[in-house]
């Protein structure tokens, strides 16, 4: 059967969870999934090639072309069953009530904020944690937005180092508080964490992490819907202001499938989503399409690794476990900033990514070093830029017919100077803990992208409307990361599963 009542292309967490409400409203739903199932077993997932860059699950079959701010002028993309899910480190936050909220200094003088404020999703939130099963505590948090619900699980215990870092923080008169974690601590009837130290950019090869894999897409096949993996979709077809159909290559047998809906989820990720829309040509139909691929943001990140005098993390478990948003709106030593971002701790990173940033004999002198560090992780609320973003050269094909993309990013000043004040503020708690000296490492990947088709209600600045429906087809709908008007200072995950959830439940009425 080639048609359904819709179809859902992309299984991370904006197409699993729209999908999640089509299927509960007993749609017949069909799921597209570039990647893989990911298999679970202790030499798989937790060694030398755990690391989800060293991994099968690194797709270098349609590479990213990055001219400007990748870590690498060639990068792949992360594609399996699940989507980032499975390999993030399980940070799940709301963003804050202001963050809805119009910002000059974030956005420009032609400031409008996002098209719904908090309250309008705060139910949504609330949903997507318990699908998720976080853990975590409120009450300490000064920017804490308000919740109708508590959150499923309690929070874990910190390990030593963790403490250390907690009482610095707390000694310098910040209020570090435990992060919202998507893993398993007490559902008895699952493997519970076990608190080892391959969980951020790891599998769990136990299944303990609370991925889309493990917790949410075998519900809903269960319930009905059709996932078909390893299914990469090469067009959008357009036919009167509506789509009829899409076109896939499968990764496993070659050959070429096209199947029919009466509507459309789109959730391919920040950079796949617009990537798939300019290839087929759907900007032309959209009054705003001029912004299709604009406005590309990924936070900027940086990691302050406190150089301890001997082994940071002497228990050898998982401690990425507190944040600090003190700073989040601002400092009071520079008044005339009123966002800056967030601080989260970092656990040692595994030797094996070390070998892989440093290439030949560096990495492997460097690596066994690494048990010297810990750190902190500043998340810088970066501006949405126009000049930011991805491009398609048509000139240029992979070996699925698919345009070369590519991707243009740079940070700006404002940018820059807020993250300067936060990885100080960074060192102090390092130093605090027991840190000797300071290395700091800048991120420049885009596991933290969003924004290039985003919502708003200007229809010159902006390709999809409050309900995140693509202006000028009627049955197409966003609902990944790319939706996203800005990025405030926290990881995008929870916030693109709440809205996908609106957006599904939208849909279904």
């Amino acid at each position: 059967m080639n048609n359904f009542d819709a179809i859902v292309i992309g299984s991370g967490f904006g197409g699993s969870m729209a999908a999640k409400k089509l299927v509960d409203a007993g749609l017949r739903v069909l799921m597209l999934e570039r990647g893989d199932w990911v298999h679970r077993s202790i030499e798989e997932n937790w060694g030398a090639k755990g690391p989800i860059e060293l991994s099968d699950f690194y797709d270098k079959s349609s590479m990213l072309y990055v001219p400007v701010g990748g870590n690498k002028p060639t990068m792949g993309m992360y594609a399996c069953v699940g989507g980032p899910s499975v390999f993030y480190g399980g940070v799940s936050f709301r963003f804050r009530e202001q963050d809805f909220e119009k910002n000059e200094q974030i956005e420009g003088k032609d400031a409008q904020g996002w098209p719904l404020a908090y309250n309008d999703i705060e139910k949504y939130y609330s949903q997507a944690e318990a699908i998720l099963n976080i853990s975590g505590e409120t009450g300490i948090d000064p920017t804490e937005p308000y919740r109708s619900t508590p959150l499923p699980q309690h929070a874990p215990t910190l390990a030593k180092i963790s403490q250390k870092v907690k009482a610095s923080a707390q000694k310098l008169g910040m209020h570090p508080f435990s992060l919202p974690l998507a893993i398993n601590y007490e559902d008895t009837n699952r493997n519970k964490c076990i608190n080892c130290k391959t969980c951020d950019t790891f599998a769990c090869a136990i299944s303990a992490k609370n991925d889309l894999a493990t917790t949410l897409i075998p519900q809903l096949i269960a319930k009905g819907m059709q996932l078909y993996c390893n299914m990469v979709v090469t067009k959008l077809n357009y036919k009167n202001g509506r789509l009829t159909s899409v076109d896939c290559i499968s990764k496993s047998d070659k050959k070429r499938y096209t199947f029919h809906a009466e509507k459309f989820i789109l959730a391919a990720g920040a950079l796949g989503t617009p990537h798939l829309l300019l290839s087929s040509g759907l900007q032309h139909f959209n009054p705003g399409g001029q912004v299709v691929g604009h406005y590309l943001m990924r936070h900027m990140n940086s990691i302050v690794f406190g150089i301890f005098p001997g082994t940071a993390d002497k228990e050898g478990r998982f401690h990425k476990q507190l944040a600090i948003l003190d700073y989040y709106f601002g400092h009071p030593d520079f008044p005339n900033l009123n966002k800056l971002g967030s601080l989260q701790q970092m656990p040692t990173p595994p030797a094996s990514i070390v070998e892989n940033e440093l290439k030949g004999i560096v990495g492997k002198v460097l690596s066994p070093a690494v048990k010297l560090l810990s750190g902190l992780l500043a998340i810088v609320e970066d501006q949405p830029q126009y000049n930011n973003g991805l491009a398609i050269d048509a000139n240029n094909k992979d070996i699925f017919g698919l345009p070369r993309p590519i991707i243009n990013h740079s940070y700006s000043i404002r940018d820059i100077t807020a993250m300067k004040i936060l990885t100080k503020e960074g060192k102090r708690i390092m130093k605090g803990a027991g840190a000797l000296s300071h290395y700091v490492h800048d991120i420049r990947t885009f596991s933290h992208a969003v924004g290039t088709v985003r919502m708003g209600f200007d229809k010159r600045t902006s390709a999809l409307d409050e309900n995140c429906q693509f202006r000028g087809i009627e049955n197409l709908y966003v609902t990944d990361g790319s939706v996203m008007p800005t990025s405030a200072a926290l990881n995008p995950s929870l916030t693109i599963a709440a809205n996908a959830l609106r957006v599904g439940e939208l849909i279904t009425k």
